[in-house]
């Protein structure tokens, strides 16, 4: 697609990739709207890059519906959703917190089904559409302490493939972009130690630069999942 012609919503836009692609798509020309549950972070994010910012939790059935409802209303052409609203959890097994597994559970996967499934209604009924959905590596390999982040990014990719299935008669691509770590704050959301900057390691960039790149593709072809590892990081 021209990103020109780009109308985006970007769930988890006030910070990290979200933030950084809702630069990258702006100065690219696309129309971009940005969603989160820090009106502070939000609004800020909103003054840098232009973008129409949204008060919302994906993870409320009712406040997605009023998202969409008000994305489609500012533009009828609406036409890409990037699912990367989501934090992360780390325990060990007998140690996990069932309370905090499902919280994670109703954003990482509830809400990314929620944000897809209200923006598809829209899209099959103009033909068109993109949705993006950010997972991880995680997605592809457990490790100790994973055991509720991996499970929410393997079932994304699990709903990935359903969606791309079901969507792909009504011209719609769905895709799904796998970081390695990137140097945001999801470290310290997810209750653990900051790590220093490390110029070896993956940023919220290069994140950015590979949703725009599989955004500009052809209308006619489309990459599927997407996996992106820093080149040599330096522990």
């Amino acid at each position: 697609m021209e990103l020109i012609n780009a109308r985006v919503l970007i769930t988890g836009g006030s910070q990290g990739i979200g933030l950084e692609t809702a630069k990258l798509l702006s100065a690219k020309g696309a129309l971009v709207a940005i969603c989160g549950r820090d009106k502070t972070k939000l609004e800020k994010a909103a003054a840098e890059t232009g973008a129409i910012p949204i008060l919302a939790d994906v993870s409320k059935e009712d406040q997605v519906i009023e998202m969409i409802r008000r994305v489609t209303g500012e533009w009828d052409d609406y036409n890409v959703l990037i699912n990367n609203a989501g934090y992360g959890y780390f325990n060990l097994l007998e140690n996990i917190d069932i309370a905090a597994f499902k919280k994670l559970l109703d954003t990482n996967l509830i809400g990314a089904t929620l944000c897809a499934r209200e923006s598809a209604k829209h899209f099959m009924k103009r033909n068109y559409g993109n949705i993006i959905n950010i997972a991880s590596t995680a997605a592809k390999s457990g490790f100790p302490n994973g055991t509720a982040y991996c499970a929410s990014k393997f079932a994304l990719t699990a709903l990935s493939e359903c969606w791309r299935s079901e969507l792909r008669k009504y011209n719609i691509r769905v895709m799904q972009v796998n970081p390695s770590e990137v140097q945001t704050q999801f470290v310290v959301n997810s209750g653990r130690e900051a790590r220093s900057f490390n110029p070896t390691k993956l940023q919220a960039g290069e994140i950015a630069h590979s949703i725009a790149n599989m955004l500009e593709m052809n209308d006619r072809g489309f990459i599927t999942e997407l996996t992106v590892f820093a080149t040599n990081p330096q522990v």
